[in-house]
């Protein structure tokens, strides 16, 4: 007899009881949407609305917003913010450095390896590093 849980249309169900969250429609839905293949990848919440519609799913972007923020509290997923303003969010939640592609505004991940992080500054008195994050800017050169 086959694990159930180990097929991959069970992926997301799994994802979400590894998180203690509950298994709603919508969650599976925009789960299945992002671990459903056992990738990782980087979405906007607008590009996972998108890609929630094009697959037929009725949910809203308040409810996609909403749902990407219950995932990062868990930690099924990681938050990386560009230009202050524009937040992917990762399945690969590995600390490890990312590629922001300026042309097209995708991000995508670094080899965690070929980073070298020399020194950081010491913490303000009574605090300390929580998390350092690094996105590397790129553009295409000018010729």
């Amino acid at each position: 007899m086959t694990n159930v849980l180990s097929q991959p249309e069970n992926r997301a169900a799994e994802w979400l009881a590894d998180g203690g969250l509950r298994p709603t429609r919508q969650r599976l839905a925009l789960a299945d949407l992002l671990v459903g293949d056992g990738k990782n990848r980087h979405v906007t919440a607008e590009s996972l609305f998108a890609a929630a519609h094009g697959r037929g799913e009725s949910v809203s972007l308040a409810t996609v917003y909403n749902t990407l923020r219950a995932f990062c509290d868990v930690g099924l997923v990681q938050e990386v913010t560009v230009d202050g303003s524009k937040s992917y969010f990762d399945t690969n939640i590995h600390d490890h450095p990312h590629f922001y592609w300026e042309d097209d505004g995708r991000l995508t991940d670094a080899v965690a390896e070929d980073l070298v992080i020399a020194a950081l500054p010491d913490a303000p008195e009574g605090m300390e590093i929580a998390k350092v994050d690094v996105v590397i800017r790129l553009r295409k050169t000018a010729r």
